[in-house]
């Protein structure tokens, strides 16, 4: 299969697992926290998506070219977050792009979305769009976008919102290149949403479900039942998981599946085995609980 058949393949299979690369440096020596992953996580399970795995590297060409070529192959969709400014360590579209033997093409639409859609800053009073500088240098950055001239521009880029100037460009067929800033990032993702339904192996997007289960045991305690019921479960699809919560008096059990039926019809017994009760939220009955922290 040739390179254009397979990033086709990849842009049209259906969606069943996902990964994201989290990129700057800025994440990896603490100066910021990263929220993204999380609200790609949240975002995934609602609709029945499986991320396998989520790594933050750092703004480095080889970290970036490893890292995409590994996941595209891997996974259904793929995200990258970061490195798309335009400043000197914004290198995610150059590194893309050579990743994967692409040119970067000043892209025209794009250029004039941002000229419409941006917001003039006070600390820049005598910008021009029509005069050249180094400002105006530093934002061309991110309008040269890594574009394969053998494929249709359209499943390439993608203006989700029409608030937005800034495009998912999507790679290879399956990674779609986002920015870091958190609104932004939750922004495009959320407008996406509905192009990628098809896609799903849930075409509804009715997604996974979960049901929580608030336990006074601990969890060597409840471990032998788990662990039986998890294997009984395995075959449906529907995982068990127990969490411990540190200087509480509960602790968490969960079942995540697609089948709601099914799980719901197993609320009584855990309730039994647990000898607790289901929740909606963790912690809601923190207050009801005994006086010894289940440990």
């Amino acid at each position: 299969m040739t390179p254009l058949a397979a990033a086709e393949e990849r842009g049209a299979t259906k969606i069943r697992t996902a990964g994201a690369i989290i990129i700057g440096d800025e994440v990896l020596n603490g100066k910021i926290i990263d929220t993204n992953s999380a609200y790609f996580a949240k975002w995934c399970f609602s609709l029945g998506i499986s991320l396998k795995r989520i790594e933050v590297i750092s703004d480095d060409e080889s970290e970036i070219i490893e890292a995409t070529k590994r996941m595209s192959k891997n996974y259904d969709f793929v995200v990258t977050s970061g490195g798309i400014g335009p400043t000197h360590d914004d290198i995610t579209y150059p590194s893309i792009a050579k990743a994967f033997d692409l040119e970067l093409q000043h892209h025209e639409e794009t250029f004039s979305r941002m000229k419409r859609l941006s917001k003039s800053r006070y600390s820049q009073p005598d910008f021009s769009w029509e005069t050249p500088s180094p400002m105006l240098t530093a934002r061309l950055r991110m309008v040269y976008l890594p574009i394969d001239t053998t494929q249709a521009e359209e499943s390439q880029l993608i203006f989700v919102s029409d608030e937005l100037w800034v495009p998912i460009v999507v790679v290879n067929g399956n990674i779609h290149i986002l920015p870091g800033i958190p609104r932004l990032f939750e922004k495009l993702l959320d407008c996406l949403k509905p192009t990628l339904l098809p896609r799903l192996t849930d075409p509804d997007g009715k997604g996974m479900h979960m049901i929580m289960f608030s336990t006074p045991l601990a969890e060597s305690e409840v471990a032998p039942y788990l662990t039986e019921l998890a294997a009984q479960l395995e075959p449906k699809g529907i995982k068990v998981g127990s969490y411990p919560r540190w200087g509480k008096k509960s602790n968490t059990v969960t079942l995540v599946g697609r089948d709601r039926d099914y799980m719901e019809s197993l609320v009584g017994e855990m309730e039994k085995c647990v000898k607790g009760r289901r929740i909606s939220v963790e912690g809601e009955d923190d207050s009801e609980s005994g006086e010894d922290e289940a440990t």
